[in-house]
C-alpha cells in the first residue's frame, strides 16, 4: 500500500475547516480560544508540585518565625500562589490565601470543563464533515464515466470519511481526555498542598496567640481564684448605740 495515495489536502482542507467552523460556532469563540489556551498550557508541560511544596515551606517558615507584620514577599512562578501570598501580606490574613487560592482553583476547573466539553464537541463534528467530504467528492463524479475521474471522486470519498473519523477518535478524544487526567491531578496536588499551608498556619497562628497571651501570676495558691476577684474592702459595722449616747 503506497501511503502517499492517502494524503489528499483538499478532502483534508473539507474536515478540518469544516470541524472546526463548525465547533467555532456551537462552542462559541470564547470558549473555542479557552480550549486553545488550556490544550497548550497542558501540552506545554506537566504539573510539577515540587518547587511550590518548597517555596510554601519557606513561607510557612517566614510566617512562624516572623509573623505576618514582618513577612516578605514570596516568588512561586505560579500565578496562584503569588496573587494568594500578596493577598495575605496585604491584609494580613491566612484567611485571604486560602480564598484566593480556591478563586484560582474554581477558575481553572470551569477552563477545564469548557475545554473537555469542546473536544468532545469538535469529535462529534469531525465525522459529520467526514461525511460532507464523501458527499461533495461523490458530487463530483464524471458524467461520462471515465475512468480517471471516478476513481479520483471515488479516492476523495473514501478519504474524507477517513480523515473524519481519524481526526475524532485519534486526536479531539484522546486530547480531551488527556486534559481532564492532567486537570485531575494538578487540583489534587493543589489541595494538598493547601491543606498542608492551612495546617501548618494554624499552627503559627496558634504559637503566636500563645505568646502574646500574658498569664497573671497567682501569689494565693491556696485561695480560688474567685475569691481573689473579689475586692478586698474593709468593713464598717455599725457603732454601739449606748456608745453613740
Amino acid at each position: 500500500m503506497d501511503v502517499l495515495n492517502l494524503l489528499d489536502p483538499t478532502s483534508a482542507l473539507i474536515v478540518v475547516s469544516g470541524t472546526f467552523l463548525a465547533t467555532i460556532l456551537r462552542a462559541g469563540l470564547d470558549d473555542f480560544l479557552v480550549t486553545v489556551r488550556t490544550v497548550w498550557r497542558r501540552g506545554r508541560k506537566d504539573f510539577d508540585p515540587e518547587p511550590l511544596r518548597s517555596e510554601l515551606a519557606r513561607l510557612v517558615q517566614d510566617v512562624q518565625s516572623d509573623g505576618l507584620l514582618r513577612m516578605k514577599t514570596h516568588q512561586f512562578d505560579d500565578p496562584a500562589f503569588d496573587d494568594a501570598a500578596m493577598r495575605m501580606i496585604k491584609s494580613r490574613s491566612f484567611e485571604a490565601f486560602e480564598r484566593r487560592l480556591d478563586y484560582h482553583k474554581a477558575h481553572r476547573q470551569a477552563a477545564t470543563r469548557k475545554a473537555v466539553a469542546t473536544l468532545h464537541n469538535a469529535a462529534d463534528n469531525a465525522p459529520t464533515f467526514g461525511l460532507a467530504g464523501t458527499l461533495i467528492a461523490l458530487s463530483q463524479l464524471p458524467t461520462d464515466s471515465s475512468g480517471a475521474g471516478m476513481n479520483a471522486a471515488l479516492a476523495g470519498a473514501v478519504l474524507t470519511t477517513l480523515y473524519g473519523l481519524l481526526l475524532s477518535h485519534l486526536i479531539f478524544h484522546p486530547v480531551a481526555e488527556a486534559v481532564k487526567r492532567a486537570s485531575d491531578y494538578e487540583e489534587q496536588a493543589r489541595s494538598d498542598l493547601q491543606r498542608w499551608a492551612h495546617d501548618q498556619f494554624e499552627d503559627a497562628k496558634a504559637a503566636n496567640y500563645a505568646s502574646s497571651t500574658v498569664v497573671p501570676l497567682n501569689p494565693h495558691k491556696d485561695e480560688p481564684l474567685s475569691d481573689l476577684m473579689v475586692a478586698r474592702t474593709p468593713v464598717h459595722l455599725p457603732e454601739d448605740e449606748d456608745a453613740s449616747a
